[in-house]
């Protein structure tokens, strides 16, 4: 599309623009007369910023592909998930390739670009615009920053310093593909380099060569960029507007019949979980629904022993002594999730094989007055998922 433009944004907030077709980037924003040719208007933005994986998930709609994403790569995040962003691929063969930026981020990124008079249409991650052919890991070297992407949906970014002891940390490294945008000498890498192409040329030029079939865009669900109005003419326009009133009385018809049965939802649930509660309590009066709700009246109810106390002793308990199993397993065996009911201690793991599941349950099951019994193991592509059962009631009964 030649009548694409080509914006970068560099770590320190500065600009750089290029038309499509270019061999040479402009420094600074875009004249509004640029800006204002351009049908489509693509930023890369910071990918130090940006994780970049790939997860197993099918949804039947983009609305529910979009809410699925943050759950299927939480194991991967260091924040919380409400305050990140998540972009997406398209479904292909129960795959999708995901995208992750802080929402902090996110949001200064677009108020810079809003205030150099820039509406971008297209965000998109400069580690996700680097070449990776059949394969082919390729190193992207410039004045003061490299970018190494690995695979399709792997890659990261780091100072021209930091090369070397990043690439020297990564194990099993393919041969790389480099190129160096730089007029200096060769760089001495710590690693295999199949192809070195020296002064390769302007970076952005590179990059928007290979952009042109972006496989995502950050500004998805919430943040989708709105199209930008163009004057085709006022009978256009007419029609545009007709369209938009009918498809918003459309939208509030289906917004009220979807809140009128969202209502009449709640009230059965909350009408079941009160006849719940008094089968569960005979002794209540129904009349102090008044004042607590039946969660706030069970968890009353359930704290007022020494139960409660007891309970939670008893999990930490547990949970101490099978931590340094946990922590000490080969193989990269992770913790999914748990639950812990009346002494028995259920974990959730995922497990590079199934010889590294069962060797945590014997370690689990040598601990005195511990059975650990493996209840599930579903392999998968990323590993094996599992099910282990911790009964420490023995110990427990031995003590009383």
């Amino acid at each position: 599309m030649s009548d694409r433009l080509f914006l970068r944004l560099a770590p320190d907030g500065s600009l750089s623009w290029l038309r499509a077709g270019g061999v040479q980037a402009q420094a600074g924003a875009p004249p509004a007369a640029v800006l204002a040719a351009a049908r489509e208007v693509v930023v890369l933005v910071p990918g130090s910023e940006v994780l970049l994986t790939r997860a197993s998930l099918t949804a039947r709609n983009r609305a529910q592909l979009l809410k699925a994403v943050p759950y299927a790569v939480e194991d991967l995040l260091l924040a919380p998930v409400e305050s990140l962003h998540f972009a997406a691929t398209a479904a292909h063969d129960g795959h999708v390739g995901v995208a992750v930026v802080a929402r902090d981020t996110l949001a200064r990124w677009l108020d810079g670009l809003g205030a150099a008079g820039i509406e971008a249409d297209v965000l998109v991650p400069d580690t996700l615009a680097v070449p990776v052919d059949d394969g082919q890991p390729t190193l992207l070297v410039e004045a003061d920053r490299a970018s190494l992407r690995l695979a399709p949906w792997a890659a990261l970014s780091c100072s021209l310093g930091e090369l070397p002891g990043l690439l020297a940390q990564i194990e099993s490294l393919p041969p790389l593909h480099v190129l160096d945008c730089r007029h200096a000498p060769r760089l001495a890498l710590p690693c295999t380099v199949v192809a070195y192409a020296e002064r390769a040329g302007d970076a952005l030029a590179l990059l928007a060569a290979q952009a042109r079939a972006l496989p995502l865009n950050l500004l998805d669900g919430e943040f989708a960029a709105r199209r930008r109005r163009r004057h085709d003419g006022a009978r256009w326009w007419r029609v545009a507007a007709g369209l938009a009133a009918a498809v918003v009385l459309l939208a509030f018809g289906a917004l009220g019949a979807q809140v009128w049965q969202l209502a009449r939802t709640s009230a059965q649930l909350d009408q079941d979980a009160r006849a719940a509660v008094l089968a569960t309590l005979p002794d209540l009066d129904a009349r102090v629904f008044d004042r607590l709700t039946p969660a706030q009246l069970v968890q009353s109810r359930l704290g007022r022993g020494a139960d409660g106390a007891a309970h939670a002793r008893g999990v930490l308990a547990l949970l101490e002594r099978i931590g340094p199993v946990l922590a000490g397993s080969p193989g990269q065996v992770q913790l999914r999730a748990l639950d812990y009911r009346n002494g028995v201690l259920e974990l959730a793991l995922r497990a590079p094989d199934l010889n590294a599941l069962d060797l945590v349950r014997e370690r689990i099951a040598m601990l005195p007055g511990c059975k650990a019994e493996l209840t599930a193991a579903n392999p998968g592509a990323d590993g094996v998922d599992g099910r282990i059962r911790i009964d420490a009631t023995a110990e427990r009964e031995a003590r009383q």
